[in-house]
């Protein structure tokens, strides 16, 4: 079900790039990833799409600094995960540095549902008692919210990325690049990059009113460790735009300039900020975040990316890590129980996978649905009880199905069978009966079968050719770590065959290889991979410098290998 193939590349751009004084193993590398313009590489502040092309956010910077000059009472309604949470940090930190009187709200997602819902409306009100909601990363589809809002004579303003449905809210002013007639460049802001954006345009109005000038106004690109990060973990597209957002936070990271959070985070996973990368953001930081939100409520994470008491960030920092741990033991067996679920699964027969268990915790089942979904490479939606006799699920996809799109036609085909939905192309979630599961699955199930061939079913994995002798070095390793890569801007990956000198398991879970090439030996390790390799392999892999014993070497991670 998987196979190895190489990456198209346009050899015209590749030599205009090289010619242009890039790397050639770059030049050729960038090529394959549609970059032809030496421009899309720059990573400066100054070549950011400029906030005005965003639908509607000078109307959203005149109505803060109208607020802000009113002391109106603001309250920010967060999304639970690692983007909600930095967009939440974001608009605290860019707010108050402008003068506003603002505070958080992040209700927990299990009792009270996602987005701005009437009873999050209700306990805002309640325990808040604000003039304005702010939303962050949501409410693009909180119709019944926004209404209650108004209701109770709160004003609403949106700001989200996720895709809206037939009907926008009733807000005082939406800013999302994705709503209808905004023709923004750059579809694929996170919802920590809309913020930064509303954030851009108020303070350049409140400049336009005389409250700051360039030498006082304050300085926003200290955001930019929270944006990085918020960006990365949500993998959004990393376009153009996207990447100098993330280029730039990464920048203060290595410099030490970030948050005492960030910091803390980093710590507590054992990384290093000063060497950080997209990788780091995404499977080091990001998810000791989104565990506060996946198993508790994510007030804790936000606390720990707004304080700026290195002792306080510490200590949030450290329980963001234990519930992580937990985190990892649910999952563990979460995904035990649904790969006996799936014990007679038979992957030829069907185009998706949707699976529900009466013990599972609803936080969770989006990582399972992840797990999932690489292991059989099938869209696949996972189902927790969310009481009352209701069932919660999360789903993740593949190339070439819309998940949204999908959740909408089974909607449509069967109008009583989803109560609410809402996501992306790669990502969404859902609330069903649980005595509806089996016609969901049946359901969806048939929407894979119409719009999924054969060959869309194969997982490919998408390789960069081989890699010339000269570049398996620390100093070129170094030099790619320059870029960020990342969703839409894929890590390289080379592919070439391999005498195997050597192989054994590691741990019971891994493939410890040396590997042999024109003379030269590599150490390469497999991971999660046990079954042994022929003599000769055709190996696709990515180059790490592995550090052992103060001495660091080139170490071949192995994405997947077939005989020779």
């Amino acid at each position: 079900m998987t196979r190895i193939a190489n990456r198209p590349c346009p050899f015209r751009e590749s030599e205009m790039l090289r010619q242009g004084g890039i790397h050639p193993v770059l030049a050729r590398l960038f090529a394959a990833r549609g970059l032809t313009d030496p421009k899309d590489l720059s990573s400066e502040l100054a070549a950011l799409i400029p906030p005005p092309g965003l639908l509607h956010i000078d109307a959203a910077a005149t109505f803060l600094a109208d607020a802000i000059a009113a002391n109106k009472r603001m309250v920010i309604v967060a999304d639970y995960d690692c983007d909600g949470a930095t967009a939440c940090a974001t608009a605290l930190r860019g707010l108050r540095s402008m003068g506003a009187d603002v505070d958080f709200i992040v209700p927990n997602r299990f009792e009270y549902g996602y987005g701005l819902t009437p009873e999050i409306v209700a306990l805002t009100a309640r325990e808040k008692n604000p003039d304005i909601i702010i939303t962050v990363d949501n409410g693009i589809a909180s119709i019944d919210g926004v209404e209650e809002a108004k209701r109770r004579g709160i004003e609403v303003v949106v700001t989200d990325h996720h895709l809206p449905g037939d009907r926008l809210p009733d807000a005082r002013v939406i800013v999302n690049p994705n709503q209808p007639a905004c023709g923004f460049p750059s579809k694929n802001l996170a919802g920590v990059g809309v913020v930064f954006y509303v954030l851009l345009a108020l303070r350049a109005e409140l400049r336009r009113r005389g409250v700051f000038d360039a030498q006082t106004q304050p300085k926003l690109d200290a955001l930019l460790d929270l944006v990085a990060l918020g960006t990365v973990a949500d993998v959004v597209k990393l376009d153009t735009n996207n990447r100098i957002l993330v280029a730039q936070g990464l920048k203060r990271m290595r410099a030490g300039r970030m948050h005492a959070g960030v910091a803390a985070l980093f710590r507590v996973a054992g990384r290093e900020a000063r060497s950080a990368t997209p990788f780091d953001l995404g499977f080091a930081v990001g998810p000791r975040l989104n565990a506060a939100g996946r198993l508790q409520d994510m007030s804790l994470g936000i606390e720990c990316l707004v304080t700026d008491d290195e002792g306080r960030a510490w200590a949030l920092a450290q329980q963001l890590n234990e519930i992580n741990l937990k985190r990892r033991e649910i999952e563990a067996e979460m995904q035990d129980t649904a790969l006996l679920h799936l014990d007679d699964f038979q992957p030829t027969q069907s185009s998706t996978i949707a699976v529900f268990d009466e013990s599972w915790h609803q936080g969770v089942i989006g990582i399972v649905a992840s797990r999932l979904k690489e292991k059989f490479y099938r869209p696949t939606i996972t189902f927790a009880p969310a009481g009352d006799g209701w069932i919660k699920g999360s789903g993740r996809s593949i190339a070439g199905f819309h998940l949204r799109d999908a959740l909408d036609l089974v909607s449509k085909r069967a109008p009583s069978l989803i109560d609410k939905f809402g996501g992306h192309a790669m990502a969404a979630g859902l609330s069903i009966r649980a005595d509806a599961f089996d016609a969901f699955a049946q359901a969806f199930e048939a929407v894979g079968q119409a719009w999924l061939s054969e060959h869309q079913l194969e997982r490919v994995v998408e390789t960069d050719g081989p890699l010339e002798d000269a570049y398996y070095t620390t100093q070129f390793i170094e030099l790619m770590d320059g870029i960020v890569w990342g969703q839409g801007f894929a890590p390289p990956v080379f592919c070439d065959e391999f005498r195997v000198v050597s192989q054994r398991i590691l741990k019971e879970r891994h493939l410890k290889l040396q590997l042999e090439k024109n003379g030269a030996r590599y150490d390469a390790i497999w991971f999660g991979h046990t079954d042994s390799l022929g003599e000769r392999a055709r190996v696709a892999f990515r180059l790490d410098a592995n550090e052992y014993n103060g001495t660091t070497r080139v170490q071949l991670l192995v994405e997947h290998a077939e005989p020779a």
